[in-house]
Order: C-alpha cells, then structure tokens, then sequence
C-alpha cells in the first residue's frame, strides 16, 4: 500500500474543513437572522422591523416618509423625521445627563448596538469627550464591571475547551471579509491585572477606535475572547462572571491552543487578515510577538505601539528642552511589556541617529518592585526582555534615591503603581534638571504614578509632562500647562489602517519607528508652548490619515504592499478607504429618461391617409 504524503492529508483535511464551514455557513443564513452583520443579507432584503433591528444600517428617526412607506417600516417610527444632526445633538444631551462614566460607556454601547452609524458619528464629533469613554480610562472600570454592562454578545468568545475546533468557531462569524482583529486572553487588562473573560471590552473598545479614529469599516474588524480561564479568585467567584470558572491553562497546552488559532485565521480570513495582540501577560506577550510577527500580519500593541506614542511624546519633549535622544539618561520604573517595549525603541532609534547599540542601552535604567535592575541585587530576576538593561552598579530599593543615583534626564513610569513619583521623587527631579521629563504613563488613572498637578506643583512648573491617562489642565503660577496624553490611539489604528489599505503581509518593526516621527513631526510650536508633547485630540482624525499615508509611502517604497497598482497620491489613497458615517439611502431606485422619450409628452396626431399609406 502506497503511503499517502502527510501534506496532502493536510490539504484533504483543510478542504473538508473549508466544506464543512461553506455548510454551516448556509445552514446559519437559512435560521438566524443575524443583527449584527448587515453584509449578510442584500440591502433590499431587509425590510420592516428587521431593518430597525439591524445597527449597520437603522437609521431610527432619520427614515424619509418615502423610505418608511418603501421598506415596510411607516407606523413603526413616530411621524416626525429627524436628521442625524438633530440625533447627534439629542445623544449628547442624553450623556451629558448621565451621573458617572460606567452609565455613559453602558449609554455608548446601547447606542453602538441600535444605530452604528449614529454611534461612530457621534465619537468623530466628540473625540476628546468620549474617546476616554470608549478607551482609556472608562473601559479598565467597564471591564471590571462587565458582568453588569454585558448584555449582548459582541465578536467571538473561543475557549481552551474548543482546542481543535477553532477554525469551525470562526466560520460562524458570518462576515466573510474580516481584515482585523483584535484579540486578547485577559491576563494583564491595562495595570489591573488578570479579569479573564471580562476583559473582553478592550477587544471591543480597541476596534471601535479602528472605525471612529481610523476609519476602518466595522463589519471588517473581529473582537476575540481566548478563554483560558483566569487565576483571579475573586473574578471567578463573581455570580456574574461570564468566563471560565477554572485556572489558567499554561504550557504547551496554551501554545499549542495559540498556534491553532493563528493559522484558523489565515485559513478563514486570509494571510493579510491583521491580529493585534492586547493585554497578554508579559511572559506571554513578548514570546508570542516573537513566535508570529515574521509568519504573520501581527503586532502587539502593549509593547509596540505603547512605545511608539511614548518616542513620539518624547521627540515632542526634546524639542521643548533642546537636547538630543541620546543625550538624555532614561529611569524606567515598572519593566514589564510596556517598559521593555519602549526601551528597545527608544534603543533602535538612538542607533538611528548613529549610536552604537552598547552605548544606547547604557543610556537605559531600569527600577522594578525589587529596586534598580543591577547584577548585584540580591533578590528579583534579572532575565528577560529587560535582560539588555541589567548594569553594574548599587542595589538600592528606595526611588528617590535611584533617582539621586542614577540621574535621569527622564522619568519614565509604567509600573500600574499609583503615585509612585511622590513628592520626593518629584522635588529630586526638579533638583537634577532644569526641564525634567517625567510621563506618568500607567493606566488607569487610579493607577497613574502621578497626577499632572503634581508634576507641576512640585517641580514649580518647569516639568515637561505627559500620561497614559487624561488629564485637565493645570494652572500654575498663572501659566495655564495643557498636559499630553500617550494615548496609543495615536498610533494603532494608524498603522493598522495603513496595513489593512496597503495589503501589507507583516507589520515591520520599522513602521512604529516612522509613526512616531510622523506624530512628532504634527506638534506645533503652539501645541509645545502650551506644554502638550502631543497634538490635540480633537485633530486625531487629521493626524491618524497623515501617519497612515506616511506609513503607506514607507510600505510601496520597500516593495512590503500587495496592493497593486501603487497609487501615486498616499493621502487621497488612504481617504479613499475611510468609513463613512453618513446614512444610506432607502427609497426606491428610480431614474429620468432624456426628454424626447418621455412618455408624459402630447403624442401629435397624423393624418389617417399617411398611416394608411405606410
């Protein structure tokens, strides 16, 4: 008996597969009606109450008297017919009304569930109000709550019990064309630890932010759940916990469930089918951006893209105090994901602008919860991606001392440690540095190392300052400080939006380096003046299109874009993909007749000889 090739096993297994999916995909659009996904059925096909059911296309009180009567849905709306404007201004209202954010996130949602286009509509208008909402730091306390604000399922929830079966999963996503998703196992949401299957409004808030800041059209974007379990007792315990109730999986059973999942995705969605990575916990994190990024359309944004909005943050800052990258020495404190992620742009951009990789790294220290990261400690590990930033030199555990010892021309905080950079890490600061840099960047706010007051208050206004978290502005000795924001939404949906647009099959490393040079490159001397290292959030529409284009130009020019034929303007490119938030048009599709054959002019009459004669 001939011995049949195990790579064609392989295809026969994936066809069978592929079959059973198209099956099951069929069954699906002959049994449920599916609110979610208005590309699965025609447009025309959808009429009376289930066109007000569908959130992609309901336009509630906006229906036309004529769309009304067309579509079945007259009598089903009160008489009255409000523009989208009027919507708009009735959903602002209604938020400004509400009493804390929890009740205006839960708002937000019910809004994104009944009319999408409202719902993204309202976020572009609003985007220095809301984007906090949606995002940072509203969805750290939503996923906290999430049993309370989940009412119906959004994306996919796929469980380490479904091991074998995950492509099947992804078939009942009925949107055939999906170009992003955002996926996430709950293990370290924002600086609040493991939440488990709560941690599903991140997924759902980081794609949400792909369509109101980057234009990425909703029905191409998938939230994805992998429930391993979760080692949080107290989550677990919750009679409202919507996950797993057991221990976390881990080991080879964790990368194998992984791996399966990553090539279900190509085998559903295709090889430019982007998965961003959010929220994995850093022993998990850096080994699977390491496993996938070169085989995969993949980047993590907790290590990348945090440390591309920092550079960008920072670029701003030494424009402000003068100095060059590699004039500065650099205290880390917190060096998990993000620091190491931050730390290792920060080193390839200073080899960028001619350093050795020996003298960028020197420039780098690093301070976690067993003090300064040096080989003579005599407790903490020292092995990792923080292994590169290991020096010689004293063990010493108390900040304000590090600081003494070290020096830093820039305080860097993402440990999720509340008010760490007290007032005696602060004056220290002050003491050493004219313009001391210091970017609190934990989230969320709770977890901030310092407020933007007491940044200013204690280095008596001379601090250069930014944060993971929003916050006001502060008045200071009669100088008014607009402090920034390192808000990643400055820069993923930017380089998901280029990648999606371009085709690109991988997401380089090179790409947040020229991102956060682009960003820099947005703030103007206005925007400095003011103390803000970032620019406006109400422009991050603007800035989002002017990066993605940047990226895309990078993307043509060293032949990673498969989509041909190259375009010669990036910009107008780029616009060309954008989501738009205005409604459709539901009335009958009629159309005019040139004059001459219409059938409403007097026919002149002819003489009855003529007509006989012919």
């Amino acid at each position: 008996m001939t011995a049949v090739p195990l790579r064609n096993i392989r295809s026969i297994l994936t066809c069978q597969r592929h079959l059973r999916c198209l099956q099951q995909q069929r069954r699906h659009a002959v049994t449920v009606t599916d609110e979610y996904r208005p590309s699965t059925k025609s447009r025309s096909s959808l009429k009376g109450v289930e066109l007000l059911r569908n959130p992609g296309l309901n336009k509630g009180m906006a229906f036309t008297l004529e769309e009304r009567q067309h579509m079945g849905i007259h009598g089903l709306l009160p008489p009255a017919v409000l523009s989208q404007d009027i919507q708009a201004l009735r959903v602002m209202i209604n938020f400004h009304r509400m009493n804390n954010d929890l009740d205006r996130y839960s708002e937000l949602m019910n809004l994104s569930e009944r009319n999408e286009k409202l719902f993204y509509r309202v976020i572009a208008d609003n985007p220095e109000e809301l984007i906090p909402i949606v995002y940072t730091p509203t969805v750290g306390l939503a996923c906290q709550k999430y049993g309370l604000v989940f009412k119906r399922p959004r994306g996919l929830f796929i469980t380490i019990h479904d091991k074998g079966h995950i492509y099947d999963i992804l078939c009942n996503w009925t949107e055939q064309h999906v170009k992003a998703i955002v996926v996430t196992d709950g293990e370290r949401i924002l600086g609040l630890g493991d939440l488990g299957a709560f941690g599903m409004g991140i997924p759902v808030g980081k794609l949400q932010l792909y369509t109101a800041i980057a234009g990425v059209p909703p029905q191409d974007c998938l939230p994805i759940m992998l429930d391993v379990g979760t080692n949080n007792e107290e989550i677990s315990a919750n009679p409202l916990y919507i996950g797993l109730r057991q221990k976390r999986v881990t080991g080879k059973e964790y990368e194998e469930f992984l791996d399966e999942f990553m090539e279900a995705v190509v085998q559903r969605f295709g090889w430019n089918c982007l998965v961003q990575f959010e929220d994995f916990a850093s022993q998990n994190a850096y080994r699977l951006l390491e496993r996938y990024q070169k085989q995969y359309c993949t980047f993590n944004d907790d290590i990348q893209g945090t440390a591309a909005v920092v550079l960008s943050g920072l670029f701003g800052a030494l424009r402000i105090s003068g100095k060059k990258l590699n004039e500065n020495t650099f205290l880390f404190v917190g060096a998990g994901q993000a620091a190491c992620g931050i730390a290792d742009l920060i080193t390839h951009a200073m080899i960028r602008e001619g350093a050795s990789e020996e003298e960028a790294r020197s420039k780098i220290w690093m301070y976690d919860v067993h003090g300064l990261i040096v080989d003579s400690r005599p407790q903490g590990d020292l092995d990792g991606p923080k292994a590169p930033y290991v020096k010689k030199g004293k063990p010493i555990k108390d900040l304000t001392q590090v600081v003494d010892y070290v020096k830093p021309t820039i305080l860097l905080g993402a440990s999720g440690v509340g008010r760490l950079f007290h007032e005696g890490v602060l004056k220290k600061m002050a003491d050493i540095n004219e313009r001391p840099v210091i970017f609190a960047l934990s989230n969320p706010t709770s977890r901030a190392e310092c407020t933007a007051e007491e940044a200013y208050r204690e280095t008596d206004g001379r601090c250069i300052f930014a944060s993971g978290s929003p916050f006001k502005a502060v008045t200071y000795k009669d100088k008014t400080f607009h402090p920034g924001q390192g808000n990643n939404a400055y820069i993923f949906p930017a380089v998901a939006l280029a990648t999606i647009a371009c085709a690109a099959r991988h997401v380089e490393e090179d790409m947040f380096l020229i991102a956060a040079q682009k960003l820099g490159s947005l703030v103007s001397q206005a925007d400095l003046d003011e103390g803000r290292v970032y620019p406006p959030v109400p422009t991050i529409h603007e800035v989002t299109v002017k990066i993605a284009a940047h990226l895309a130009e990078h993307l043509y020019k060293t032949k990673k874009a498969w989509n041909y034929p190259e375009p010669e303007n990036k910009e107008e490119f780029i616009r060309m993909q954008l989501y738009d938030t205005s409604y459709e048009y539901f009335g009958p599709k009629t159309w005019q007749w040139p004059e001459q054959h219409s059938t409403s002019r007097t026919v002149p009459t002819m003489d009855e000889n003529i007509i006989l004669d012919a």
